[in-house]
């Protein structure tokens, strides 16, 4: 049985503002609107689908695989947002990323406080 993740809402404070901050960001195409939610499109049929919710939000977290070349671009939008960056998900390593499985990482927040994450090697692929 082959199982894949079709879609999953993400919850905003404001779903137009924030699929824009991940589009931009991530250097995808923008988000379009469906059903009343702001679909940002990723690779293999998947999509984040943003929902404006009043109330707080709970902070999840999201995890990208990137090729290295995409990570350089994420990464340098990053920078010139003047976004705070980790190594680790616990954010004890500020203005640092990591090299776990010979690859590069780093978490960053969105405008809700999830937290996002763009690696260039999936965890536990070793080298």
């Amino acid at each position: 049985m082959a199982i894949e993740l079709n879609h999953t809402i993400v919850w905003s404070s404001d779903k137009v503002a924030s699929a824009k901050f991940l589009t931009e960001i991530m250097g995808l195409p923008e988000a379009t609107p469906f059903y009343g939610f702001m679909v940002v499109e990723l690779a293999h049929g998947i999509s984040l689908d943003y929902q404006t919710r009043s109330g707080p939000i709970a902070g999840q977290h999201y995890a990208f695989l990137v090729t290295e070349q995409e990570f350089d671009e994420i990464f340098g939008r990053i920078q010139a947002a003047g976004l705070d960056y980790w190594a680790d998900p616990t954010q004890r390593r500020r203005g640092e990323i990591n090299h776990d499985d010979g690859g590069r990482g780093v978490y960053f927040p969105d405008p809700d406080g999830h937290l996002l994450e763009i690696i260039t090697r999936p965890y536990g692929s070793g080298v």
